[in-house]
Protein backbone atom coordinates (compact mmCIF):
# COMPACT_ATOMS: atom_id res chain seq x y z
CA UNK A 1 0.00 0.00 0.00
CA UNK A 2 1.42 3.39 -0.88
CA UNK A 3 1.85 6.02 -3.58
CA UNK A 4 3.38 6.01 -7.02
CA UNK A 5 5.91 8.23 -8.76
CA UNK A 6 4.52 9.39 -12.12
CA UNK A 7 6.06 12.25 -14.11
CA UNK A 8 7.91 13.41 -10.99
CA UNK A 9 4.73 13.58 -8.88
CA UNK A 10 3.79 11.21 -6.06
CA UNK A 11 0.17 10.12 -6.36
CA UNK A 12 -1.91 8.26 -3.83
CA UNK A 13 -3.17 4.75 -4.44
CA UNK A 14 -6.74 5.81 -5.14
CA UNK A 15 -5.48 7.29 -8.43
CA UNK A 16 -4.70 3.84 -9.82
CA UNK A 17 -7.98 3.02 -11.58
CA UNK A 18 -7.58 2.62 -15.33
CA UNK A 19 -9.70 4.01 -18.11
CA UNK A 20 -12.18 1.18 -17.64
CA UNK A 21 -12.69 2.21 -14.00
CA UNK A 22 -10.96 -0.89 -12.64
CA UNK A 23 -8.29 -0.79 -9.96
CA UNK A 24 -4.91 -2.09 -11.07
CA UNK A 25 -2.37 -2.89 -8.32
CA UNK A 26 1.17 -2.14 -9.43
CA UNK A 27 3.90 -4.83 -9.03
CA UNK A 28 6.55 -4.52 -6.33
CA UNK A 29 9.90 -3.12 -7.45
CA UNK A 30 12.56 -4.71 -5.19
CA UNK A 31 12.59 -8.51 -5.07
CA UNK A 32 15.90 -9.71 -3.58
CA UNK A 33 16.02 -12.19 -0.71
CA UNK A 34 17.47 -12.62 2.80
CA UNK A 35 18.72 -16.16 3.43
CA UNK A 36 20.55 -17.84 6.32
CA UNK A 37 23.91 -17.76 4.54
CA UNK A 38 23.43 -15.20 1.78
CA UNK A 39 22.79 -17.81 -0.89
CA UNK A 40 20.31 -16.97 -3.68
CA UNK A 41 16.58 -16.87 -3.00
CA UNK A 42 14.19 -19.68 -4.01
CA UNK A 43 13.91 -18.43 -7.59
CA UNK A 44 17.53 -17.37 -7.94
CA UNK A 45 17.10 -13.88 -6.49
CA UNK A 46 20.19 -12.06 -5.21
CA UNK A 47 20.84 -13.24 -1.64
CA UNK A 48 21.63 -11.22 1.48
CA UNK A 49 22.87 -12.98 4.62
CA UNK A 50 20.72 -12.91 7.74
CA UNK A 51 22.49 -10.97 10.49
CA UNK A 52 21.29 -9.50 13.77
CA UNK A 53 20.76 -5.73 13.42
CA UNK A 54 21.62 -5.58 9.72
CA UNK A 55 18.09 -4.97 8.46
CA UNK A 56 15.48 -2.32 9.14
CA UNK A 57 11.77 -2.73 8.42
CA UNK A 58 9.59 0.20 7.37
CA UNK A 59 5.89 -0.35 8.03
CA UNK A 60 2.51 1.27 8.42
CA UNK A 61 0.21 0.08 11.18
CA UNK A 62 -2.65 0.93 8.82
CA UNK A 63 -1.54 -1.19 5.88
CA UNK A 64 -2.66 -4.85 5.73
CA UNK A 65 0.37 -5.80 3.62
CA UNK A 66 2.82 -4.31 6.14
CA UNK A 67 0.77 -5.83 8.95
CA UNK A 68 1.70 -9.29 7.64
CA UNK A 69 5.38 -8.53 8.20
CA UNK A 70 4.73 -7.10 11.67
CA UNK A 71 2.87 -10.26 12.70
CA UNK A 72 5.64 -12.57 11.42
CA UNK A 73 8.30 -10.44 13.10
CA UNK A 74 6.44 -10.72 16.41
CA UNK A 75 5.61 -14.43 16.14
CA UNK A 76 9.25 -15.22 15.33
CA UNK A 77 10.56 -13.02 18.16
CA UNK A 78 12.57 -10.83 15.80
CA UNK A 79 11.84 -7.47 17.42
CA UNK A 80 15.41 -6.96 18.65
CA UNK A 81 17.00 -8.36 15.50
CA UNK A 82 14.99 -6.23 13.05
CA UNK A 83 14.01 -2.74 14.29
CA UNK A 84 11.15 -0.88 12.64
CA UNK A 85 10.10 2.59 11.62
CA UNK A 86 6.36 3.36 11.49
CA UNK A 87 5.00 5.92 9.04
CA UNK A 88 2.18 8.32 9.78
CA UNK A 89 -1.27 6.92 9.03
CA UNK A 90 -2.29 9.87 6.81
CA UNK A 91 -1.17 9.45 3.21
CA UNK A 92 -1.82 12.37 0.90
CA UNK A 93 0.13 13.94 -1.98
CA UNK A 94 3.56 13.09 -0.58
CA UNK A 95 2.70 9.44 0.01
CA UNK A 96 3.79 7.88 3.30
CA UNK A 97 5.65 10.27 5.60
CA UNK A 98 7.26 10.21 9.04
CA UNK A 99 5.31 13.23 10.25
CA UNK A 100 5.07 13.08 14.04
CA UNK A 101 2.01 11.49 15.57
CA UNK A 102 0.94 8.83 18.08
CA UNK A 103 2.69 5.55 17.26
CA UNK A 104 4.85 7.06 14.52
CA UNK A 105 8.58 6.34 14.74
CA UNK A 106 11.10 8.26 12.62
CA UNK A 107 13.46 7.03 9.96
CA UNK A 108 16.90 6.56 11.57
CA UNK A 109 18.47 7.94 8.37
CA UNK A 110 16.51 11.15 8.86
CA UNK A 111 14.24 11.05 5.82
CA UNK A 112 10.88 12.78 6.11
CA UNK A 113 9.12 10.77 3.38
CA UNK A 114 9.18 7.11 2.43
CA UNK A 115 9.76 7.78 -1.26
CA UNK A 116 13.12 9.36 -0.32
CA UNK A 117 14.24 5.94 0.90
CA UNK A 118 13.25 4.44 -2.44
CA UNK A 119 15.22 7.13 -4.23
CA UNK A 120 18.21 6.51 -1.95
CA UNK A 121 18.17 2.86 -3.03
CA UNK A 122 17.74 3.81 -6.69
CA UNK A 123 17.83 7.46 -7.82
CA UNK A 124 16.02 6.46 -11.03
CA UNK A 125 13.26 4.54 -9.29
CA UNK A 126 9.72 4.79 -10.61
CA UNK A 127 6.58 3.06 -9.46
CA UNK A 128 5.11 2.59 -6.00
CA UNK A 129 6.65 3.70 -2.71
CA UNK A 130 4.90 1.11 -0.58
CA UNK A 131 5.23 -0.55 2.79
CA UNK A 132 6.59 -2.87 3.98
CA UNK A 133 10.17 -2.10 3.01
CA UNK A 134 13.07 -4.29 4.12
CA UNK A 135 16.21 -2.13 4.13
CA UNK A 136 19.80 -3.43 4.29
CA UNK A 137 21.93 -1.08 6.37
CA UNK A 138 25.18 -2.76 5.27
CA UNK A 139 24.80 -2.13 1.54
CA UNK A 140 22.46 0.85 1.80
CA UNK A 141 19.64 -0.44 -0.35
CA UNK A 142 16.17 -1.94 -0.32
CA UNK A 143 16.24 -5.72 -0.32
CA UNK A 144 12.54 -6.28 -0.86
CA UNK A 145 9.21 -4.44 -0.78
CA UNK A 146 6.90 -7.38 -1.51
CA UNK A 147 5.08 -8.43 1.67
CA UNK A 148 4.40 -12.01 0.59
CA UNK A 149 8.14 -12.55 0.10
CA UNK A 150 9.24 -10.68 3.22
CA UNK A 151 7.13 -12.95 5.44
CA UNK A 152 8.71 -16.03 3.88
CA UNK A 153 12.17 -14.64 4.62
CA UNK A 154 11.24 -13.89 8.23
CA UNK A 155 9.81 -17.35 8.84
CA UNK A 156 13.12 -19.13 8.13
CA UNK A 157 16.16 -16.96 7.46
CA UNK A 158 16.83 -15.97 11.09
CA UNK A 159 16.30 -19.37 12.74
CA UNK A 160 20.01 -19.95 13.39
CA UNK A 161 20.27 -16.54 15.07
CA UNK A 162 17.73 -17.21 17.81
CA UNK A 163 14.35 -16.76 16.13
CA UNK A 164 11.45 -18.66 17.66
CA UNK A 165 10.79 -22.11 16.10
CA UNK A 166 7.78 -21.42 13.89
CA UNK A 167 7.60 -22.39 10.22
CA UNK A 168 4.58 -20.75 8.57
CA UNK A 169 5.39 -22.23 5.16
CA UNK A 170 6.17 -25.92 5.86
CA UNK A 171 7.22 -27.90 2.83
CA UNK A 172 4.53 -30.57 3.23
CA UNK A 173 1.73 -27.97 3.09
CA UNK A 174 3.08 -25.60 0.45
CA UNK A 175 0.86 -26.67 -2.42
CA UNK A 176 -2.29 -26.25 -0.35
CA UNK A 177 -1.08 -22.98 1.17
CA UNK A 178 -0.34 -21.62 -2.30
CA UNK A 179 -3.77 -22.66 -3.53
CA UNK A 180 -5.53 -20.89 -0.65
CA UNK A 181 -3.27 -17.84 -0.98
CA UNK A 182 -4.00 -17.47 -4.68
CA UNK A 183 -7.75 -17.31 -4.19
CA UNK A 184 -7.61 -15.18 -1.06
CA UNK A 185 -5.21 -12.68 -2.62
CA UNK A 186 -7.19 -12.20 -5.81
CA UNK A 187 -10.69 -12.03 -4.37
CA UNK A 188 -10.26 -10.98 -0.72
CA UNK A 189 -6.94 -9.23 0.04
CA UNK A 190 -6.94 -7.36 -3.26
CA UNK A 191 -10.66 -7.85 -3.87
CA UNK A 192 -11.64 -5.25 -1.28
CA UNK A 193 -9.39 -2.72 -3.03
CA UNK A 194 -10.71 -3.59 -6.48
CA UNK A 195 -14.23 -2.96 -5.18
CA UNK A 196 -13.32 0.10 -3.13
CA UNK A 197 -11.31 1.90 -5.80
CA UNK A 198 -13.59 0.97 -8.71
CA UNK A 199 -14.80 4.01 -10.61
CA UNK A 200 -17.73 2.45 -12.47
CA UNK A 201 -20.75 0.52 -11.22
CA UNK A 202 -19.93 -2.50 -13.36
CA UNK A 203 -16.31 -2.65 -12.17
CA UNK A 204 -17.47 -2.48 -8.55
CA UNK A 205 -20.14 -5.16 -8.93
CA UNK A 206 -17.73 -7.45 -10.79
CA UNK A 207 -15.47 -7.50 -7.71
CA UNK A 208 -17.98 -7.56 -4.86
CA UNK A 209 -19.51 -10.85 -6.03
CA UNK A 210 -16.25 -12.88 -6.03
CA UNK A 211 -15.25 -11.28 -2.71
CA UNK A 212 -18.31 -12.60 -0.92
CA UNK A 213 -18.18 -15.92 -2.77
CA UNK A 214 -14.71 -16.37 -1.27
CA UNK A 215 -15.80 -15.27 2.20
CA UNK A 216 -18.59 -17.86 2.01
CA UNK A 217 -16.01 -20.45 0.90
CA UNK A 218 -13.72 -19.55 3.80
CA UNK A 219 -16.64 -19.74 6.23
CA UNK A 220 -17.34 -23.28 5.05
CA UNK A 221 -13.65 -24.23 5.08
CA UNK A 222 -13.32 -23.19 8.73
CA UNK A 223 -16.24 -25.34 9.82
CA UNK A 224 -14.78 -27.72 12.40
CA UNK A 225 -11.18 -26.53 12.07
CA UNK A 226 -9.08 -23.84 13.71
CA UNK A 227 -6.72 -22.91 10.87
CA UNK A 228 -7.01 -22.75 7.08
CA UNK A 229 -4.41 -25.39 6.21
CA UNK A 230 -3.04 -28.48 7.93
CA UNK A 231 -4.33 -27.87 11.43
CA UNK A 232 -1.57 -25.35 12.19
CA UNK A 233 -0.88 -21.66 11.86
CA UNK A 234 0.53 -20.90 8.42
CA UNK A 235 1.13 -17.84 6.27
CA UNK A 236 -2.30 -18.46 4.72
CA UNK A 237 -3.87 -17.48 8.06
CA UNK A 238 -1.70 -14.39 8.47
CA UNK A 239 -2.36 -13.19 4.93
CA UNK A 240 -6.12 -13.55 5.39
CA UNK A 241 -6.25 -12.19 8.93
CA UNK A 242 -4.94 -8.72 8.16
CA UNK A 243 -7.81 -8.16 5.73
CA UNK A 244 -10.44 -9.59 8.08
CA UNK A 245 -9.28 -7.35 10.94
CA UNK A 246 -10.01 -4.28 8.81
CA UNK A 247 -13.18 -5.52 7.16
CA UNK A 248 -16.02 -4.43 9.45
CA UNK A 249 -14.38 -1.13 10.44
CA UNK A 250 -13.26 -0.06 6.97
CA UNK A 251 -14.01 -2.22 3.95
CA UNK A 252 -17.67 -2.82 4.81
CA UNK A 253 -18.53 0.88 4.70
CA UNK A 254 -15.63 2.81 3.17
CA UNK A 255 -15.11 0.35 0.28
CA UNK A 256 -18.84 -0.53 -0.01
CA UNK A 257 -18.20 -4.24 0.67
CA UNK A 258 -21.44 -4.33 2.60
CA UNK A 259 -23.32 -7.50 1.71
CA UNK A 260 -22.28 -9.01 5.05
CA UNK A 261 -19.92 -8.17 7.91
CA UNK A 262 -17.32 -10.60 9.21
CA UNK A 263 -19.32 -10.47 12.45
CA UNK A 264 -22.20 -12.06 10.50
CA UNK A 265 -20.10 -15.17 9.75
CA UNK A 266 -20.03 -17.60 12.66
CA UNK A 267 -16.78 -19.37 11.77
CA UNK A 268 -14.87 -16.44 10.29
CA UNK A 269 -15.75 -14.24 13.25
CA UNK A 270 -14.60 -16.88 15.74
CA UNK A 271 -11.44 -17.36 13.69
CA UNK A 272 -10.58 -13.65 13.87
CA UNK A 273 -11.16 -13.62 17.63
CA UNK A 274 -8.89 -16.66 18.13
CA UNK A 275 -6.02 -15.25 16.13
CA UNK A 276 -6.36 -11.70 17.46
CA UNK A 277 -6.09 -13.12 20.99
CA UNK A 278 -2.49 -14.24 20.35
CA UNK A 279 -0.48 -11.71 22.43
CA UNK A 280 2.05 -11.29 19.61
CA UNK A 281 -0.71 -10.53 17.11
CA UNK A 282 -2.79 -8.37 19.46
CA UNK A 283 0.12 -5.98 19.97
CA UNK A 284 0.37 -5.37 16.20
CA UNK A 285 -3.25 -4.19 15.81
CA UNK A 286 -3.67 -0.40 15.80
CA UNK A 287 -7.22 0.49 14.82
CA UNK A 288 -6.58 4.21 15.27
CA UNK A 289 -4.00 4.10 12.46
CA UNK A 290 -6.19 1.81 10.34
CA UNK A 291 -9.32 3.98 10.46
CA UNK A 292 -7.39 7.23 10.36
CA UNK A 293 -5.59 6.14 7.21
CA UNK A 294 -8.46 4.87 5.11
CA UNK A 295 -11.06 7.48 6.01
CA UNK A 296 -8.58 10.35 6.17
CA UNK A 297 -6.43 9.58 3.14
CA UNK A 298 -8.91 8.53 0.46
CA UNK A 299 -10.60 11.86 -0.18
CA UNK A 300 -12.05 10.78 -3.52
CA UNK A 301 -14.08 8.24 -1.55
CA UNK A 302 -14.55 10.21 1.69
CA UNK A 303 -14.19 13.90 0.77
CA UNK A 304 -14.60 15.25 4.31
CA UNK A 305 -11.91 13.02 5.79
CA UNK A 306 -14.11 12.42 8.83
CA UNK A 307 -13.13 9.23 10.68
CA UNK A 308 -16.11 7.34 12.15
CA UNK A 309 -16.12 6.67 15.88
CA UNK A 310 -17.40 3.09 15.54
CA UNK A 311 -17.89 0.27 15.19
CA UNK A 312 -17.03 -1.50 18.45
CA UNK A 313 -15.11 -4.63 17.47
CA UNK A 314 -15.07 -7.76 19.60
CA UNK A 315 -11.39 -8.51 18.99
CA UNK A 316 -10.35 -5.18 20.51
CA UNK A 317 -11.53 -6.36 23.93
CA UNK A 318 -11.20 -10.15 23.57
CA UNK A 319 -8.66 -11.84 25.86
Amino acid sequence: MGGVLQDGEWKTEESFAGEDGRYDRQPSRFRDWVTKDGSPGPDGQKGYQAEVGRYHLYVSYACPWAHRALILRALKGLEKMIPISVVNWLMRGDGWTFKDGPGVSPDPMGHEKLHQIYQKADPNVSGKATVPVLWDKKTGTIVNNESSEIIRMLTRAFDDLGAKPLDTYPEALRDEIDEVNDRVYSTVNNGVYKAGFAETQSAYEDEVGPLFDSLDWLEDRLKGQIYLVGGQLTEADIRLLTTLLRFDAVYYSHFKCNIRRIADYENLHAYVLRLAAFPEIRDTIHMDHIKGHYYGSHRSINPTGIVPVGPDLDFETAS
